[in-house]
C-alpha cells in the first residue's frame, strides 16, 4: 500500500536525525546491498541509504532497492534516500504512522454518544458587567 502525503511527511520528520546505514558504491545495487538493506529494514523499519552515483543512476538504484526489499520510498533528497518497510509483528510505527484514508481520524469522534435532544449547544461563559473604578 503506498504511503500518503501525511505519512511521508511524518516519516521524513522521524528520519531527519538518522544516519545512513546502507551505502551503495560504484558497483551499484548488488544482491549484497539488497540483502543488507532488507536486514536493516527488518531491524529498524526506517533507514537512510547513501547512493554514490550520478543523478540518473541514483533513480534507478533507488527503484531497484525499493523493488528488491519491498519497501516504500519516503524521501529522496540528493544522494540520500529514506526507505520505510513496516513489520508485520511488533512494529514501532503502529501508533506513529497515521492510518491512510481521508476519514481515518474521524472514527473516534463518531463514536461519541449524543443525547436524544440532538447535539448540544456550546456553553457560553457568563458575561460580567464592567467594573467601575474610581480614582482615589
Amino acid at each position: 500500500m503506498p504511503l500518503t502525503g501525511k505519512q511521508k511527511r511524518h516519516l521524513r520528520a522521524l528520519g531527519h536525525h538518522l544516519s545512513a546505514v546502507v551505502q551503495v558504491g560504484s558497483s551499484g545495487v548488488t544482491e549484497g546491498v539488497i540483502a543488507a538493506a532488507a536486514q536493516a529494514l527488518a531491524d529498524h523499519e526506517l533507514i537512510k541509504v547513501k547512493i554514490a552515483a550520478e543523478r540518473d543512476e541514483r533513480e534507478a538504484a533507488v527503484g531497484a532497492l525499493v523493488e528488491g526489499t519491498g519497501a516504500e520510498l519516503a524521501q529522496m533528497l540528493g544522494k540520500t534516500a529514506l526507505l520505510f518497510k513496516k513489520r508485520t509483528k511488533k512494529s514501532k510505527f503502529d501508533a506513529v504512522v497515521p492510518p491512510a484514508g481521508r476519514d481515518a481520524g474521524r472514527a473516534e469522534a463518531d463514536d461519541e454518544p449524543q443525547s436524544a435532544d440532538g447535539p448540544k449547544a456550546p456553553s457560553r461563559a457568563l458575561k460580567r458587567s464592567p467594573v467601575k473604578r474610581t480614582r482615589p
